[in-house]
Order: C-alpha cells, then sequence, then structure tokens
C-alpha cells in the first residue's frame, strides 16, 4: 500500500516523524510521503527511522491561492530541496503565516475571544509550520469549542470572518516551482468543498499547461461523484491518479492508509521527475 499525503508535527499533524513511520509499518504501508504544509524540515528524522521495506517519498504540501482567492493545495513530491526558487517561496510563505495569524487573533479578540499568540505558539512543536490546526487547538485549551473538526466547522472555514488569507504562490506557480526542482506536482482533495471554494472543472486545462503531473483522486473529503470527474479529468490529459489519506494524526478523523496509490500508478509519478527521491532501506 503506498500513501502519498501525510503530516507530521513539523506542521499541523500530532505525530513525530518518528511516530510517523512506525505507524506505517505496523499500518502495512510499502511507501509513505511526509508532505507536511511549505516545509521539508521533518525529512531528516523520518530517514533516521525508516525501516526496512517501507520506502520514504520526500515532498511538501505546498499552499496556493488562485487570482479570485481560492486555496489550493499542491504535493509536490521527489523535488530537490536544495532548489533556491522553491525553498524561497516555502519560506516566504512560513513567515507570512505569522502576521496572518496576528491578524485572526485579533479578530478573535474583538469577539470576544480571549486568546493570545503565546497561546497558539504553546500548540505547536518545535520548527513546525504555523497553522490554522494550531490556533484551532488554542482555541480547544481554552474551552470554546472541543474538536478540530468543530472548530473548522464553526469558526475557521475560509468563509468564517475570522478567516485572514495569506501569501501564497498560484497553483500554476507552485507547479511549475516544483516541475523546476525536478520533482511531481499533484493537486490535493481538489473538489473538497468542506475547505471553502473550490476550483472549477476548467481550470484544470490551466494546471496541465503548467505541468500538472496528476490528480489526487482518492480522499476522504471527496464523494462518490466527485472521484469519477476527478478520474475522468485525469484520463482525459492523461494524468497520474493517486490516492491517500491526509493523515494528521489526532488532528483529524483520516486514518492512516484510508485511501492509497495504486503502484502502477506510482511508478508513472515517479518516471515524471528528473530523479525519484525515494528512500529505500
Amino acid at each position: 500500500m503506498i500513501d502519498l499525503h501525510t503530516h507530521s508535527n513539523f506542521s499541523d499533524g500530532t505525530d513525530s516523524p518518528a511516530d510517523l513511520i512506525n505507524k506505517a509499518h505496523a499500518a502495512g504501508l510499502t511507501a509513505i510521503a511526509l508532505t507536511d504544509h511549505d516545509t521539508v524540515a521533518g525529512w531528516d528524522e523520518a530517514i533516521q527511522w525508516l525501516r526496512p521495506g517501507l520506502a520514504l517519498v520526500l515532498g511538501s504540501e505546498i499552499s496556493c491561492q488562485t487570482s479570485d482567492g481560492i486555496s489550493v493545495h499542491m504535493l509536490g513530491l521527489m523535488f530537490d530541496r536544495e532548489n533556491e526558487e522553491l525553498r524561497s517561496v516555502m519560506a516566504r510563505t512560513r513567515e507570512n503565516r505569522i502576521g496572518r495569524m496576528h491578524k485572526m487573533i485579533a479578530r478573535f479578540n474583538l469577539a470576544g475571544y480571549e486568546i493570545t499568540m503565546q497561546d497558539v505558539e504553546a500548540q505547536l512543536s518545535d520548527g513546525a509550520t504555523l497553522g490554522r490546526p494550531h490556533l484551532a487547538d488554542a482555541l480547544i485549551a481554552k474551552g470554546y469549542l472541543k474538536s478540530r473538526e468543530e472548530v473548522f466547522a464553526e469558526v475557521l472555514h475560509n468563509d468564517s470572518p475570522f478567516y485572514v488569507a495569506h501569501y501564497s504562490p498560484t497553483p500554476e506557480d507552485a507547479i511549475r516551482l516544483i516541475k523546476g526542482a525536478g520533482g511531481a506536482a499533484v493537486i490535493a482533495h481538489a473538489m473538497s468543498s468542506l475547505r471553502g471554494r473550490v476550483i472549477s472543472t476548467d481550470t484544470f486545462e490551466n494546471y496541465v499547461q503548467a505541468g500538472l503531473d496528476g490528480i489526487e483522486v482518492l480522499h476522504r473529503d471527496h464523494t462518490a461523484e466527485n472521484r469519477i470527474i476527478l478520474a475522468d479529468i485525469a484520463d482525459e490529459f492523461g494524468l497520474v491518479k493517486t490516492g491517500s489519506s491526509d493523515y494528521h494524526g489526532n488532528g483529524k478523523l483520516n486514518q492512516l492508509a484510508e485511501f492509497h496509490t495504486d503502484p502502477t500508478e506510482f511508478e508513472k509519478l515517479e518516471a515524471r521527475t528528473t530523479q525519484s527521491r525515494v528512500i529505500r532501506r
């Protein structure tokens, strides 16, 4: 089984990379991709704890935004982490998250929520990429809500008055950056309306022209109809079809390996990179 989308506590997951590797091994996975948001900081620990029989696909989930403000997430897989242009964009995105968090906290304060940046930072692991899930955890710790699912459903969804956008590249630019770093670009949960507005199916042609390699078809947030539509688009443009858990540990209901990628599809994806950058023991 191959799971190409997971998170550790170097972004908004709750498991360390070491724990994630151990759980992947116990779940019977043959390959797992570590795709923390806008960072590669967890790669070295994951590599260190890798076991025989389990391959590690190095990656990151790149935050993107369309020109009309729709949030899109692009999985960059098997790219060169030393590529300066991609490193710079990811760093800028992470830095911008700090100013964005201050703005969101201010909005919560005006609405009567007693929460501070220190409360949010207390939810982060060392070196983690700051994000809305950490604000959610702070709200839970304060007793305002009970779970991340509840927080995002009620006050932190993209259409919430508390939501603030942050700098991120366009999906097309993210694809070009990933391809420029020798990797493969796969659009994640493209039809997850639970996360707010979603892109039009017409948009995929632009992404293909930019170099898109694959579509995450199998995902918990996609309906059966969504999956059929996305699979048809992938077939139309000759794209790889992937499936994955988007596992976050205790942060979400998603279970490790609940969806996975066919090995033949993964071979196609690997062939579209300049170098596989899959670590095997």
